[in-house]
């Protein structure tokens, strides 16, 4: 047996993850993209519209695995890149605590948050982000919504598995909510 330690970072083939997926729980981090006036207060909600993990179209908030020796700083920023492009500048705090933690479940009866996939142990923050978010890779559009707007039911309605709870929460955390 060697005594050197593997170093690099790396993530699972298709196959293990997917072997990994069915016995333990995947830790994901999730973001809430806002923007913010001068005093902080949130003007708009981005929500993402992206093709869902059952093959519907649906709105969602920035949500991504932590991968393996990523701290989950760099987890948040890498998955906020990945969805609103490379220029969306998020300014993190500098010691970010997540506002909420949900779990989600094949079957939707567990927790009222599903990922038909998997167990899911998800980290939530809300993140003011200040540059240009343009969509990419899975990110089909990035609307830019009033926290009025977002909760309405229209709106709501566009929502699966959960994000829809997830959002209201993000809002109230926030008092955004009426």
């Amino acid at each position: 047996m060697s005594d050197q330690t593997e170093t690099q970072q790396g993530w699972l083939t298709n196959e293990e993850i997917e072997i990994v997926r069915g016995r333990v729980p995947i830790v994901y981090v999730e973001a809430v993209p806002v923007r913010v006036d001068d005093q902080g207060r949130i003007t708009q909600v981005g929500l993402l519209l992206q093709a869902m993990p059952d093959g519907t179209i649906s709105r969602s908030v920035v949500s991504g695995r932590v991968l393996y020796r990523e701290r989950l700083r760099e987890a948040l920023i890498r998955n906020i890149e990945k969805d609103l492009g490379s220029l969306a500048l998020p300014k993190l705090p500098s010691c970010p605590t997540p506002f909420t933690v949900v779990e989600y479940f094949p079957n939707g009866d567990v927790s009222g948050y599903t990922d038909p996939r998997q167990h899911a142990v998800s980290l939530v923050y809300v993140v003011p982000v200040e540059g240009i978010c343009e969509p990419s890779k899975a990110t089909l559009d990035i609307a830019w919504l009033t926290p009025e707007e977002a909760d309405s039911p229209e709106v709501r309605v566009e929502m699966t598995s959960g994000q829809d709870r997830l959002l209201r929460l993000a809002l109230a955390h926030c008092g955004c909510l009426p």
